[in-house]
C-alpha cells in the first residue's frame, strides 16, 4: 500500500487561505496601466459591469499549465467583496446562459470527437481549447446611467497547450459584439474602464480609438483570488506597478515572424528569418512604431528619474540612479530599466537590449530612493558564428535609463578599445536549410544611435584586461563506470558518503540502467498528462522505482506548473489504499467516479492547491523578490503534497503573440525571462528537496504541430535570444532539471541533441542536473490526435541517451527494450549507436537528483 500525502477532510485548510492571500497580494504588481484619462482608481459604490470576462473569470490557461483551485473569485463577486454594487445583473444573467450554453456544446463536442477518434477528451481539448463565445448585446434598456456613472467592461481570452491562437475577431482581435458594445458604453457613461482578463497580447488598435474609453487595465490572469486582486487595483488599495514584457504592435503584420508563422505557413517547417531582431529589437532597430513598447506601464502617480555617474568596477557596470515620487496623491513603484546600444562592428546589433532592471520600494508623494543597477560588461558581447566565440567588439557602447524602452535617455558611454574575446566556444547548431535573415540598414540604425546620444555624455574608457578570457572544455567520449566493491551499494551508502553513484551505477545491470532513464507509466496507459503517478494522484508521473526496494533509491515526484501545482483535486481509494477511478479533472475534461460506490467503503483524499498569477502576469511585475515569494510559496505547497519536482517554470521566448503557450511563458525578452525564472527556482528550492524543471528547452514558440514541426534558428539568434534565459536560469539558480521540448531544431529533436544538452547545458553553463523529456516525445502518442501528417520522424529512445536526456517521460516498455537492445547488441537503433557508458552516465545524473530530493 502506497503511503498518500492529501488530506482526508474536505474543509478548507488554513494553509490555502494564506496562500491565497500571499497569492493576491503578489498580483497587485502584476497588472499593467495602459491608459487612464483620471478614471481610475474609481470611487464610486455602484459600478455597471459588463463583458465575457465579469463572471467568466479566467485564472489561468488550459492544458498542463492549469491548477485545480478549490474556488475562484471571479470579478463581479471582486466588486461584491469590495462593497461596490454591481447594477447590471440582469445583463450578466443573460451572458452567464450564453456561456453555459456555449461551454455545454463545446464540452458535447469534445465527447463526440474524442469517440469519432477513438482517444481521451484530454487529447481532444488539447487540440482544441475552449474558446469564449461573443458577448450578449447591450441595448439601451441595459443602461441606467442615474445609477452609476462607471462602466467596467472586461474582455478574456483563453489560450492553452496544444494549439496556437488566431489573428481573427473573438481571438486576437475584438469580437463584433465586443466592438459594438465598447462603442455605446463610451457613448452613454462618463467613465468607461476596460479591464484584459487575458493570456497574451491582443489586438487594441481599434480600442485605442475609440472616444470614451478611459482606461485601459491589463489585469491578465491572476489566479484563484483575481476579482479580489482586480479591485484592489482597481479602487486605489493598490498602485498598479507593472510594466509590459512584450511589444504590443498597431497591427499583427507588424510583427516580423507574422507572415509565416504556425498555421500560417509553418505547420511542418518553422523558418526564423527574424534572426536577432525579436521584440522591440526589431520595433527599435526597423523604426516600426509599436502601439506600446516593452517595459512600458503607467501609475496613479508620477516619478522622476534621474541617472548619476556611471562607473566601472573592474568588468562590472555601475549605474546610480535616484527615483522620486512626484506625486501628492498616491504611493507608488517605479520599475527603472538600464539598455545598452552596441557599437555596430563586424556583426551588425539592434539598437537597444536590456541590461539590468530594478523595481524600487514603494515611494510615498515625495519620497526618494536611491538605487545602483549593476550588470557585467560581458553581457554586452555578441556571438560570432565566424569566431564561434562571444566578442565583446570595440566601438562606444551607449548606455540608456529610462522606465520603458521608449523613455530611455542616454547616461553615459563606454568605449571599448580594442575586440575582447569573453568565451571561446564551438558552432553547436548548423542550419539544415538556407535562412534568409532580415537585417536593417546598418548605416542609418548606427546614425539613430550616435544621433540620440549626441555623445555629450561623459565617455569611459574600459580597462580590458578587466575581462578573464575562458574557453569552453567540452566531453569527450563517455567512459564505462568499474567497481571493485561487491556489497550491494546503496542510496544510504551514497547519502553517508560511504560509495560514490559511479561505484553504484557500475554495479547495475543494462536493464536496470534502462528501467532508470524511462519513468513509470501507469499500466492502464495514463494520460498524455494527468492522473499519471502512483502516489500522487494528477501529478504528471514519477521516475522509476527500479532499485526502490533493493538499493533504497525512491521514485520522484512530478507535477505540472507553472500557476501552481497541478493535482488532481479529489479522489477515492479502498480501504486497502487502491485508488479507485475518477475524478480527474482537466480544464473542461472531467472523469466522474462511479455512481455506485459505497462510501462506507471507500476514503476520500483532497488537494486543493494555490492558482498564482501565469507567468506572463508574473513577469509584467518586474520584481523579481515577489516571484521568489511565489516559488516558495509553492515550494510550501510541494513539501505538503511530496512533489519533488515541479515541471516549471517555463520560459520560452514570446517570438509570436500567437502561440498559444505564451501565457506560461514570460516576455519576449531573454533578460527579463531568465531573471525571472532563476527566482522562481531560488524560491522553490529554498524547500530541502524540492526542484523545479526549466522548459521547453528549446524554442518551443509554436503549438501546433508542436510534436513535429522543425525550427530552422541561425546559431547566433539561438544563443542571444532563445538559449539565453535558459542560460541566465541556470548560471543564477542551477535548477534540479530542464525538460527539452517537442519540436527539432534545425532537423534533430531537442531530446536527441548532444549539443543542446550536452555541450550547451552541462558543458558551456555548467547545468549539473537531471534533464527529462516532454511527455510521449519518444512514442507513439502525438500521432493519435491526427491533426498534422508528420514530415518527421518521432524522437529516438536511443537518440536521448546519446544526448544525455537522462529520462524519458512517462516511458514505455519499448523505451526500455530499444535502449537494451541498443546497447547490449552494439547496433544503431532509430539512427542512433550508444553504450553502455552512455547509459551509465543518463542514470548517473538521475541517482544524483534523487539524492537531491531525499
Amino acid at each position: 500500500m502506497a503511503e498518500i500525502f492529501a488530506s482526508k477532510t474536505a474543509e478548507i485548510e488554513e494553509r490555502e487561505v494564506i496562500n491565497a492571500q500571499i497569492s493576491r497580494k503578489l498580483s497587485g504588481e502584476c497588472m499593467v496601466l495602459l491608459e487612464n484619462d483620471g478614471a481610475l482608481p474609481i470611487h464610486t459604490k455602484k459600478v455597471a459591469l459588463f463583458g465575457n470576462g465579469a463572471r467568466a473569470t479566467i485564472k489561468g490557461g488550459t492544458g498542463s499549465g492549469d491548477v485545480n483551485t478549490r474556488n475562484n473569485v471571479n470579478i463581479e463577486q471582486g466588486f461584491q467583496n469590495a462593497g461596490i454594487e454591481v447594477t447590471t445583473t440582469a445583463w450578466l444573467d443573460r451572458q452567464e446562459q450564453n456561456t453555459s450554453a456555449a461551454k455545454a456544446a463545446y464540452v458535447q463536442w469534445m465527447k463526440e470527437e474524442a469517440a469519432r477518434k477513438q482517444t481521451s477528451e484530454f487529447a481532444v481539448m488539447f487540440d482544441h481549447p475552449y474558446k469564449e463565445p461573443d458577448c450578449e448585446i447591450i441595448t439601451i434598456n441595459d443602461i441606467d446611467v442615474s445609477e452609476t456613472d462607471t462602466a467596467v467592461y472586461v474582455i478574456a481570452r483563453n489560450s492553452g497547450e496544444g494549439a496556437d491562437r488566431f489573428d481573427e475577431e473573438g481571438d486576437y482581435r475584438l469580437y463584433p459584439h465586443e466592438r459594438g458594445n465598447i462603442h455605446l458604453l463610451a457613448e452613454v457613461y462618463d467613465k468607461l474602464i476596460v479591464v484584459l482578463n487575458i493570456g497574451g497580447v491582443m489586438d487594441l488598435s481599434e480600442m485605442r480609438s475609440i472616444a470614451g474609453v478611459n482606461a485601459i487595465l491589463l489585469m491578465s490572469q491572476l489566479g484563484n483570488l483575481g476579482g479580489d486582486a482586480l479591485l484592489d487595483v482597481l479602487t486605489g488599495k493598490v498602485n498598479p506597478s507593472g510594466k509590459t514584457t512584450d511589444t504590443w504592435a498597431e497591427n499583427y503584420m507588424d510583427y516580423p515572424s507574422s507572415a509565416k508563422f504556425s498555421h500560417n505557413e509553418s505547420v511542418h517547417d518553422e523558418m526564423y528569418e527574424d534572426g536577432i531582431y525579436v521584440g522591440y529589437r526589431y520595433f527599435d532597430s526597423f523604426g516600426v512604431k509599436p502601439l506600446y513598447c516593452f517595459g512600458y506601464g503607467k501609475s496613479y502617480t508620477d516619478f522622476e528619474i534621474k541617472a548619476g555617474k556611471i562607473s566601472v568596477e573592474g568588468n562590472e557596470i555601475q549605474i546610480p540612479v535616484t527615483v522620486k515620487n512626484t506625486g501628492k496623491i498616491y504611493a507608488g513603484k517605479e520599475v527603472v530599466q538600464v539598455y545598452y546600444s552596441a557599437a555596430g562592428g563586424v556583426m551588425e546589433k539592434p539598437y537597444q537590449e536590456l541590461a539590468a532592471y530594478q523595481k524600487t520600494k514603494l515611494l510615498e508623494p515625495g519620497e526618494t530612493e536611491e538605487i545602483v543597477l549593476k550588470y557585467q560588461a560581458e553581457q554586452m558581447a555578441s556571438y560570432s558564428e565566424k569566431e564561434a566565440a562571444w566578442i565583446l567588439e570595440k566601438g562606444d557602447y551607449i548606455i540608456r535609463v529610462g522606465n520603458s524602452s521608449a523613455s530611455t535617455k542616454v547616461a553615459g558611454v563606454i568605449e571599448v578599445c580594442e575586440d575582447i574575446q569573453t568565451l571561446k566556444a564551438k558552432n553547436l547548431f548548423a542550419l539544415d536549410v538556407a535562412l534568409n535573415e532580415i537585417h536593417p540598414d546598418a548605416v542609418k540604425l548606427e546614425e539613430k544611435k550616435k544621433e540620440a546620444a549626441s555623445y555629450q555624455a561623459e565617455k569611459i574608457i574600459f580597462d580590458t584586461t578587466a575581462i578573464a578570457q575562458k574557453t569552453v572544455v567540452y566531453q569527450g567520449m563517455r567512459k564505462e563506470y568499474h567497481t571493485d566493491k561487491t556489497d550491494k551499494i546503496t542510496m544510504q551508502d551514497l547519502l553517508s558518503e560511504k560509495a560514490t553513484v559511479e561505484e553504484l551505477v557500475a554495479q547495475l545491470s543494462t536493464e536496470e540502467l534502462a528501467e532508470f532513464c524511462v519513468g513509470t507509466l501507469r499500466a492502464d496507459g495514463g494520460e498524455v498528462v494527468g492522473n499519471a503517478s502512483y502516489t500522487v494522484p494528477g501529478a504528471a508521473g514519477d521516475t522509476s522505482s527500479v532499485c526502490k526496494e533493493s538499493r533504497g533509491i525512491k521514485n520522484m515526484i512530478l507535477a505540472d506548473g507553472p500557476a501552481g501545482l497541478r493535482l488532481q483535486p479529489h479522489f477515492k481509494t479502498k480501504k486497502d489504499g487502491t485508488l479507485l477511478p475518477g475524478g480527474e479533472v482537466m480544464g473542461d475534461a472531467y472523469t466522474p467516479f462511479n455512481p455506485n460506490i459505497d462510501e462506507k467503503e471507500v476514503d476520500n483524499y483532497y488537494q486543493y492547491c494555490t492558482a498564482i498569477p501565469i507567468g506572463w502576469a508574473l513577469a509584467q511585475s518586474w520584481n523579481t523578490e515577489l516571484v521568489e515569494k511565489a516559488g516558495d510559496m509553492v515550494g510550501s505547497e510541494m513539501e505538503q503534497f511530496h512533489v519533488d519536482l515541479w515541471l516549471a517554470p517555463a520560459l520560452n521566448i514570446h517570438r509570436n503573440p500567437l502561440c498559444g503557450r505564451n501565457f506560461e511563458y514570460y516576455s519576449e525578452d531573454p533578460y527579463v525571462s531568465g531573471k525571472i525564472a532563476a527566482a522562481m527556482t531560488k524560491g522553490v528550492q529554498k524547500h530541502r528537496g524540492k526542484g523545479t524543471t526549466i522548459k521547453h528547452f528549446a524554442v518551443n514558440n509554436q503549438e501546433d504541430n508542436r510534436y513535429f514541426v522543425n525550427a530552422h534558428v541561425s546559431e547566433r539568434a539561438l544563443r542571444e535570444i532563445y538559449l539565453k534565459g535558459f542560460e541566465i536560469a541556470v548560471r543564477e539558480a542551477q535548477p534540479l532539471s530542464i525538460m527539452t521540448s517537442y519540436n527539432l531544431l534545425n532537423g534533430i529533436h531537442t531530446a536527441n541533441s548532444h549539443d543542446l544538452i550536452q555541450g550547451m547545458a552541462r558543458d558551456e553553463w555548467g547545468f549539473k542536473g537531471v534533464v527529462m523529456t516532454d511527455w510521449f516525445t519518444s512514442q507513439d502518442m502525438p500521432m493519435i490526435t491526427g491533426k498534422f501528417k508528420p514530415a518527421y520522424p518521432i524522437s529516438a529512445s536511443t537518440g536521448c541517451i546519446y544526448a544525455g536526456n537522462d529520462i524519458q517521460m512517462p516511458g514505455c516498455q519499448k523505451n526500455v527494450d530499444d535502449i537494451v537492445e541498443a546497447v547490449k547488441t552494439g547496433k544503431e537503433i532509430d539512427g542512433y549507436k550508444i553504450t553502455k557508458a552512455d547509459l551509465q552516465f543518463n542514470a548517473a545524473n538521475v541517482i544524483r537528483v534523487v539524492a537531491r530530493t531525499m
